[in-house]
């Protein structure tokens, strides 16, 4: 029987903040999408998108939703383009507050097709690392001291992510010079995270272990406090990345989750 503690924890907002690079890649996608949009959308229109981006990156649970902010805020700036019903006296407050009743309503309207917007914004990013790995890698960056954390790690170490798992990969490698095990990412396509979650805890090697699930994102933890069969994990949001302070405040009045901050984090993983 093992013992000792694993750690099962998210990229995007844990380790990363990919903000600036995901939302390039979104308007670079979504040009490729939606061509007809951009007509009137200028240089300075493209700067407050990307900008506006930055303030609405908590609502993003997988990477395609950034393509769908974009075309709302193009939407919302251009009357002259606007197909959803939404859109017409819309404010980045609104969306920031309403996103999960939003997006089935401009996905329906759009007609638009989640797998394919996926497999677009992979391939852009695909591209553009091909083309400049450099200004790719730089569009990104790493929260000070969590990359530290975990290359000098003693625990039983997964990353369990929404974000494709070759990019995980390449950024802990060429940002933070770590060679994370592939088979140690569980990426898009691996299922929700409850289910990796139930998946690490049933493997035989993991039996008596104590087990940790680390989060920047409030609802993703909500959802596993939903599954009984997870009871036995230690919950923490973390106090930087992509949660505003409404939701760490509603953190801390939920007994099962922890907020933890960098040095805390540090001296867990060790």
């Amino acid at each position: 029987m093992a013992s000792g503690h694993l750690y099962a924890l998210d990229f995007d907002g844990v380790f990363c903040d990919s903000c600036g690079e995901s939302s390039l890649s979104a308007l670079k996608a979504a040009k490729i999408r939606w061509p007809f949009l951009f007509g009137e959308v200028d240089s300075a229109m493209e700067e407050w998108i990307i900008d506006q981006m930055h303030i609405l990156r908590p609502v993003v649970e997988t990477g395609y939703e950034n393509l769908l902010l974009v075309r709302l805020l193009v939407e919302l700036k251009v009357p002259s383009v606007r197909k959803s019903s939404v859109a017409e006296g819309l404010s980045v407050e609104t969306i920031l507050e309403n996103w999960l009743k939003l997006k089935p309503t401009i996905m329906s309207e759009w007609n638009e097709d989640k797998d394919s917007l996926i497999d677009l914004f992979g391939r852009v990013r695909d591209e553009w690392i091909e083309n400049d790995l450099p200004s790719w890698i730089g569009a990104n960056r790493f929260y000070p001291g969590v990359a530290d954390a975990l290359r000098f790690s003693s625990s039983e170490v997964y990353i369990v992510t929404t974000k494709q798992s070759r990019f995980a990969e390449a950024l802990l490698r060429e940002l933070a010079g770590i060679n994370f095990p592939s088979e140690r990412i569980y990426g898009l396509g691996t299922g929700p995270k409850v289910e990796v979650l139930k998946k690490l805890q049933a493997m035989p090697q993991h039996t008596g272990m104590i087990f940790h699930f680390v989060e920047d994102r409030l609802a993703t933890l909500k959802n596993v406090i939903k599954e009984p069969e997870l009871n036995e994990w230690n919950l923490y949001l973390v106090t930087w990345g992509y949660n505003t302070e409404k939701e760490r405040n509603e953190a801390r009045e939920i007994s099962r989750i922890r907020l933890v901050d960098v040095p805390e984090f540090s001296k867990n993983l060790k």
